[in-house]
C-alpha cells in the first residue's frame, strides 16, 4: 500500500504536468513552438455564433409581405336605374384592377366607392333573359360623367370615365 504522502506527491506531479501542457514555458518567451491563446479563439467563436444567430433571427422574423402603400383615390358613384334584375360589374378600390361582379341585382341600384387614381372607373350592366330597359350613370367627385342605356333580352350598357393619376383626390 502506498502512503498518503506518495499519492499526494503523484497527484501534484500530474497537475503540474497539465499546467505545463496548457501554458508551455516557451509561450511566454515567444519561442518557435509558442501556441496561440485558446481562450481568445473560443471567445471569438462564441461571439461570431451569437452574431450569426441574431442575423438569422432577423431574416426569419421579417413579415411575410410588406404593407401596401396608401393609394390615392377619388370618390365615384355608380347608379343603375330601371326595373327587373341585371348582372353588374364595377371597379372599386382594388390595387389589382379587378372588377367586382354582382349577379341577380334588383334594380334600381346605386353604389359610391373609392377608385384608385389612374384607373378608369367603369360600371357595366347586362339585363337578364326577361329583358327590359335600364340605364347606367357615372359620377366622379359628384360630377356627372356619362350615361348609357340597355334594352331587350340580355341588353348591355357600359359607363366609363377618366381618372388621371395626376389628379389629387380623396384618400
Amino acid at each position: 500500500m502506498e502512503s498518503i504522502e506518495s499519492i499526494e506527491s503523484a497527484e501534484t506531479t500530474e497537475a503540474s504536468d497539465l499546467i505545463d501542457v496548457a501554458e508551455p514555458e516557451n509561450a511566454e518567451k515567444g519561442g518557435a513552438d509558442a501556441r496561440p491563446d485558446r481562450r481568445g479563439l473560443v471567445i471569438a467563436a462564441v461571439v461570431l455564433l451569437a452574431c450569426g444567430g441574431l442575423v438569422g433571427y432577423g431574416f426569419l422574423n421579417t413579415p411575410e409581405k410588406p404593407k401596401p402603400r396608401a393609394v390615392p383615390t377619388a370618390e365615384v358613384t355608380y347608379e343603375v336605374t330601371g326595373s327587373g334584375t341585371a348582372e353588374l360589374s364595377y371597379l372599386a378600390r382594388s390595387e389589382s384592377g379587378e372588377a367586382t361582379v354582382e349577379k341577380g341585382v334588383t334594380l334600381p341600384w346605386k353604389k359610391t366607392v373609392q377608385v384608385p387614381l389612374g384607373k378608369a372607373p367603369t360600371v357595366a350592366l347586362v339585363l337578364d333573359g326577361k329583358g327590359g330597359q335600364a340605364s347606367c350613370t357615372l359620377a366622379i367627385r359628384g360630377k356627372h360623367v356619362q350615361r348609357a342605356t340597355a334594352s331587350g333580352n340580355f341588353g348591355r350598357a357600359t359607363c366609363t370615365g377618366e381618372l388621371p393619376a395626376g389628379e389629387h383626390g380623396e384618400h
